[in-house]
């Protein structure tokens, strides 16, 4: 982040999320201003991932992002320039409850978008989260695409908000940054469906037995490396509707969990994977990223990545603030 960035006032929805957490600590240790906007109160992701970041600059919002009114008192009265809109629920929470799930991912976005048409002269582009779940269901050997129907409510939801942020552009004149993350891993990613290859890391850490229940390949993208790019893209020049992928490394499930029992042989066989392939893409390409925000680097090697995750977990276990059995069930 550029010098002038700190001069900037950032609104982060969904801030106690993973990707959320980890863009406040990004921002925290650029000494950038944040309003973290969350319904939740407190999250123990802030906790793991910001805890050695200044929090002087850090306020609070308890709000939901299906008000339009809160969402539009914060902004003023925080005087927001910048907004990383990241708030959303994900595949196992839009699948078991849709309404709520359509409520904070369509109608949330919605607002967002609809709040920075009224802000024009002050905010000048939106970042958000989209996701691979965009995409259409998978169909071995054909390439990535958006002719069809996603494979999960929640993708359909997210294919909705690239739409309306193209319409936006088009008839409000709201510019936007979309990024697809594909499989996020890393401290404080612990919800979600490919959640599951971190908390075999988790489980790793605190000697468990752990089985993926999905096999197949997947696009890795660390937490933090997201967070970066999330965070660079609100300093990028930007007109009209962009849409990127992410970055990342591709990875067998396999190939992870042989990561895993190489960092921690002793829990070799405690980790396994289990089930069909998910029905997104293994890969998708990220050529336009680079330019649309400038260059980025996703080059943290997974070994690295999935080592350092796992001695975060050990750490956090040991301080007490992870307790594992709540995480992981009973062992």
């Amino acid at each position: 982040m550029n010098s002038s960035a700190n001069a900037e006032r950032y609104l982060v929805t969904g801030a106690y999320g993973c990707i959320g957490a980890w863009v406040v600590r990004e921002l925290l240790h650029a000494h950038a201003h944040v309003v973290a906007y969350d319904l939740a109160t407190d999250s123990a992701r802030m906790s793991l991932i910001i805890n050695d970041a200044d929090p002087t600059s850090l306020i609070r919002v308890q709000a939901d992002i299906t008000d339009l009114a809160a969402l539009e008192r914060t902004l003023d009265q925080h005087a927001i320039t910048r907004v990383i809109h990241l708030a959303a629920l994900q595949v196992p929470f839009c699948r078991a409850n849709p309404p709520a799930g359509a409520a904070v991912n369509v109608v949330g976005t919605a607002n967002i978008f609809e709040a920075v048409a009224r802000r024009l002269d002050t905010i000048p582009h939106v970042v958000f989260a989209s996701s691979i779940a965009a995409y259409d269901a998978h169909v071995p050997g054909a390439p990535p695409a958006m002719a069809g129907t996603p494979s999960t409510i929640y993708g359909v939801y997210k294919r909705a908000t690239e739409q309306m942020a193209q319409l936006y552009a088009d008839e409000r004149g709201v510019a936007s940054i979309g990024l697809r993350p594909h499989t996020i891993y890393g401290p404080g990613r612990d919800q979600g469906l490919t959640s599951a290859p971190t908390m075999a890391m988790m489980a790793s850490a605190a000697d468990r037995d752990f089985v993926i229940p999905y096999t197949g390949s997947a696009q890795f993208q660390h937490a933090q490396d997201a967070a970066r790019v999330f965070v660079q893209a609100t300093q990028a020049p930007a007109s009209g509707a962009k849409m990127a992928n992410l970055a990342g490394h591709v990875a067998s499930i396999d190939k992870i969990i042989d990561l895993i029992h190489a960092r921690s042989p002793k829990t070799a066989d405690h980790i396994s994977a289990t089930g069909t392939a998910l029905a997104f893409p293994e890969s998708v390409p990220s050529g336009d990223l680079d330019e649309i925000i400038g260059a980025t680097t996703f080059d943290r090697p997974l070994a690295d990545g999935i080592a350092d995750t796992i001695a975060t977990f050990g750490s956090a276990i040991r301080a007490g603030l992870i307790d594992p059995h709540a995480v992981l069930g009973a062992p």
